[in-house]
């Protein structure tokens, strides 16, 4: 169970009291916003892919156009290619130890950027092709081979400078007795470093063996470690892996990865990686670009009507807990009498709430009083879709009721969701943090899209 909102707060104030702490070097930095060197070897594999299949069209005659032309036109393929990459999850840290085939991920998304790329040329002008066009399956197949090479020198220059991955088995004396039989068949892979009994005392264990990754061998160790101390081993790039029993295999994993023959899925603290997330982040922004002709003038009508019928303020602004537990200002227009809470306090709003006022009923019904926030997604602070922000005093309560109620902050929160198209007002908000962890889980445009368009049959079947 996470952290109340409050106690999380005063965490980061003693953090500041502490003073700063040493400036880590540049390229850890980088590393922590994104950035892999390895993208620096795919950008030079796929700029000079396209410049020798320009060289080979032109070894009898002229190039057609100037060469600085040439070398825009790759840059721009090169970054189409590297943003597929980056948004599809490809340069996410990997763990050392039961990796997943590369070469199928490199090629899907390869695709992707390829199609990207084909479309481009078709809607260029004959007279500007930079790549020739008979060329171009060609830098598919090229492209996928050059990256994929690219993966597999970094992990054997990765395994050269620290050695095979070093392994904490933490399970019972049967279960870390089998584990160790397995793994002592391949030490070329994994060297066991140690075992434990339990997860206690796990960030010492880990630090004494100097170990890479942690394998838990028994589901029950999954409550002792998380939040913590995953989240602190996550930090320091330890991967922690749990072992697939035929229980856990009921729930549908995906993602097993093999490691000397025994089941592991990886385990994070974010169900959404970082890429992915940002991802996300640059959709909405361009949604809020396409959708701001209409959204503008709508805004502008529906604060009208609302100081028409509803007087002054217009706006309502209230406390509510975004990503990561931190408080943001919500705006959305006024529907509610003014003190409505005066004697009463934080509740959760319910259908046919006397505190609204009956002409700003329909805009509650419609949604249209949350059209403000808007303000807050393009400030980043609230998504179009996620799960909905609740007021500070309510999380607190939630969290320390639920459990692991806080991991549906791991986002923005959203002006509609899951949740939202699938509860009602009465839902139990544990019912609803189910929905909103389902979001998390399986996260892709096509879900958002499918979310909006069932948010709109639920404004027009008034179903709340």
């Amino acid at each position: 169970m996470g952290k109340p909102v409050a106690q999380r707060q005063d965490d980061v104030r003693l953090t500041v009291a502490r003073g700063p702490a040493r400036r880590p070097p540049l390229l850890a930095r980088l590393n922590a916003r994104g950035f892999r060197l390895v993208m620096v070897a795919d950008a030079l594999v796929l700029f000079t892919l396209m410049a020798v299949l320009v060289r080979l069209r032109f070894l009898e005659r002229s190039p057609t156009y100037p060469l600085p032309l040439y070398a825009a036109g790759f840059a721009v393929f090169t970054a189409i290619y590297l943003a597929t990459f980056y948004f599809g999850g490809l340069y996410e840290r990997e763990l050392r130890l039961g990796h997943r085939a590369t070469l199928p991920h490199v090629a899907s998304l390869s695709v992707g950027a390829w199609l990207i790329v084909v479309l481009a040329e078709l809607l260029s002008s004959e007279r500007f092709l930079l790549v020739p066009r008979l060329s171009l399956p060609i830098l598919l197949v090229a492209g996928i081979v050059g990256v994929t090479g690219n993966r597999f020198i970094a992990r054997r220059l990765r395994w050269r400078r620290g050695g095979p991955p070093r392994v904490l088995l933490v399970g019972g004396p049967d279960d870390v007795n089998l584990a160790q039989t397995h793994l002592q068949g391949d030490q070329s892979r994994a060297v066991v470093v140690g075992h434990a009994a339990d997860a206690s005392q796990l960030l010492d264990k880990v630090e004494r063996t100097g170990a890479t990754e942690v394998l838990l061998l028994s589901s029950r160790m999954l409550d002792e470690v998380y939040p913590e101390p995953l989240q602190t081993l996550e930090r320091r790039s330890v991967g922690v892996l749990q072992r697939v029993t035929a229980r856990d295999t009921l729930l549908g994993l995906a993602g097993v990865r093999e490691i000397a023959g025994m089941p592991f899925v990886a385990l994070r603290s974010h169900t959404l990686p970082d890429s992915r997330a940002r991802f996300k982040r640059s959709i909405e922004l361009l949604s809020l670009l396409l959708v701001a002709p209409v959204a503008v003038p709508l805004v502008a009508l529906v604060a009208c009507y609302v100081r028409i019928v509803a007087g002054r303020p217009v706006l309502f602004r209230q406390d509510r807990v975004g990503r990561d537990g931190v408080p943001f200002r919500m705006v959305k227009f006024r529907t509610m009498y003014p003190d409505a809470e005066e004697g009463v306090g934080a509740v959760l709003a319910r259908h046919g709430d006397p505190r609204v006022i009956p002409a700003c009923q329909w805009l509650r019904a419609t949604r249209l009083d949350e059209l403000p926030q808007l303000w807050n997604v393009l400030r980043g602070e609230m998504s179009i879709v996620g799960p909905r922000p609740e007021r500070p005093e309510l999380t607190a309560q939630f969290e320390e009721l639920i459990p692991g109620y806080s991991r549906r902050h791991e986002i923005p929160p959203g002006i509609t969701g899951l949740a939202q198209i699938h509860g009602r007002y009465h839902t139990d908000p544990e019912y609803k943090l189910g929905h909103d962890l389902q979001y998390l889980v399986n996260w892709s445009p096509t879900l958002d899209l499918q979310i909006l368009c069932r948010t709109v049959w639920v404004v027009l079947t008034r179903r709340v």
